[in-house]
């Protein structure tokens, strides 16, 4: 039998053309490693034009391509996990001091969260004092969805979850409808102190308790069914009702601003003049918090809705790899901490009655500090 080269070439030719195709309808990566698909199929290309590089001596396999494609592209680990089918991968692959910092930071930024924002909740909930004053049930409702935030983090800062349209590995939008909750939930709380400061009257006759209770159900009852819709529709359609949403928030953040300027004024101007007594000093301390609270709020969660409307707008923008190193949705994040800690600095109330419910019973020295504190103050 007679040995025919140019055979054995056809042969390796179409063995390597079958791995390319097999590699091509298997391996196909997701949209963010793009570029590196593109590396790996040049690569493939060589391979299948050069005869893998070995002379034409022996077929060149899946298995020896696959190996060879590894070594050569470096493919980021956490998108090896996805590719092999592994489950969701980390947020880091690992390599360098600053993957690790970010991971261990994740840890500590959920934990801080649960801890400051769950206590906040737990406090009000347990004292009828608070839980009759409708400032403290904003508070209350903005903590629990602070509380929820801490609890998302330990799944989207530590895995390879990317919430920004289309998601990944995402809450189903969970998360992001969360901020909306306590975005539509200050608004009102800004209209209700501006009522209650400028037109005590008809506050205290037609905005009762169950009229505030209702309000702060509203806004989370919205957001579910924004999001059960959004789920539910078709990709286009949840595309345009997306886009509707972020049209929506202008005008929200628009009028947050306008509201806090007026409050403002009004905490200068107005509440100075009245006359000293616990009724002034609950008002100024009421809108303390929530010009704080807003201000915070904007600044920090600012930058991510600049960056989503300038990629939608204009195509351009910041890309991150996945939530965990997006800095812009970690300073989103960052006002669960936040929010729940002013509350406690502006409120001598709300902190007494802390260290009392929660505090008090893990460490018994500071319910009797407290306790001490409120004895020698001058009554």
């Amino acid at each position: 039998m007679s040995h025919n080269p140019c055979g054995a070439q056809t042969h390796i030719s179409r063995v390597s053309r079958a791995a390319v195709i097999g590699l091509h309808v298997n391996r196909t990566p997701p949209p963010p490693e793009r570029s590196e698909y593109l590396k790996r199929s040049r690569l493939l290309v060589t391979f299948t034009a050069g005869g893998g590089g070995g002379g034409g001596s022996s077929p060149l396999t899946r298995g020896a391509l696959e190996r060879r494609l590894r070594s050569e592209t470096m493919l980021p680990s956490n998108t090896t996990g996805s590719l092999v089918g592994a489950g969701v991968p980390l947020s880091v692959p690992f390599e360098g001091a600053g993957d690790y910092f970010i991971f261990i930071f994740q840890i500590v930024f959920a934990t801080t969260t649960v801890l400051i924002a769950g206590p906040v909740v737990v406090t009000i909930l347990a004292t009828r004092a608070l839980r009759l004053q409708n400032r403290f049930v904003f508070m209350l409702s903005t903590s629990i969805c602070d509380t929820l935030v801490g609890f998302s983090v330990y799944y989207v800062g530590l895995f390879d979850v990317s919430e920004e349209y289309p998601s990944r590995n995402g809450t189903y939008n969970i998360l992001p409808s969360l901020l909306g909750v306590n975005i539509l939930t200050f608004l009102f709380a800004q209209f209700d102190r501006y009522l209650a400061v400028c037109h005590p009257y008809t506050y205290s006759r037609f905005v009762s308790r169950q009229l505030v209770v209702g309000v702060n159900v509203y806004c989370w009852f919205y957001n579910i069914a924004h999001l059960v819709v959004r789920n539910l529709l078709p990709p286009s359609k949840a595309t345009q009702l997306y886009v509707s949403g972020i049209i929506f928030l202008q005008i929200i953040v628009v009028t947050k601003l306008v509201m806090t300027v007026k409050l403002y004024v009004v905490a200068r101007v107005q509440v100075d003049r009245e006359p000293p007594g616990a009724d002034k000093e609950s008002k100024k301390e009421s809108l303390r918090i929530l010009i704080f609270v807003v201000i915070s709020f904007l600044v920090l969660w600012g930058p991510s809705f600049v960056n989503i409307i300038v990629r939608f707008g204009t195509g351009g923008g910041l890309k991150f790899r996945n939530d965990a190193t997006n800095v812009f949705a970690i300073m989103a994040r960052f006002n669960a901490v936040c929010t729940p800690a002013v509350y406690i600095w502006g409120s001598p109330a709300l902190r007494e009655a802390l260290v009392r419910t929660v505090w008090g019973r893990v460490c018994p020295r500071c319910r009797g500090r407290v306790g001490a504190g409120e004895a020698a103050a001058p009554r």
